[in-house]
């Protein structure tokens, strides 16, 4: 075949061996893809576990930075001793007036 034959046939749609061969290639490799992927979706074990063990590390997190947050906390405490203690009898002063307000209702 000659080369204008080979330009004719291509413009047709007709593929060579070499194109033909890469297509396959690129299918299986699509399909391969696709395979992964569903085998992924059915193990319900393994995306359990990855999904604890997620929520573990997330967990871990949130504890340090609680416990930062709490060591903040006491700290500000300590350096306002006077507010804080002022705040807290305020509170137990509002949660003593709600209870005795209830039971004179009841």
């Amino acid at each position: 075949m000659d080369a204008d034959a080979e330009a004719a046939a291509a413009g047709r749609g007709a593929k060579g061996p070499d194109e033909l061969r890469r297509e396959i290639e690129r299918t299986r490799h699509e399909l391969g893809d696709t395979v992964e992927e569903l085998a992924g979706k059915m193990d319900v074990k393994g995306r359990a576990r990855a999904r604890a063990e997620d929520l573990r590390d997330r967990a871990g997190a949130m504890t340090v930075q609680m416990r930062s947050s709490a060591a903040h906390a006491g700290e500000a405490g300590r350096r306002h001793r006077k507010p804080v203690i002022i705040g807290g009898g305020a509170v137990v002063v509002a949660v003593v007036g709600a209870v005795m307000v209830r039971r004179h209702r009841c």
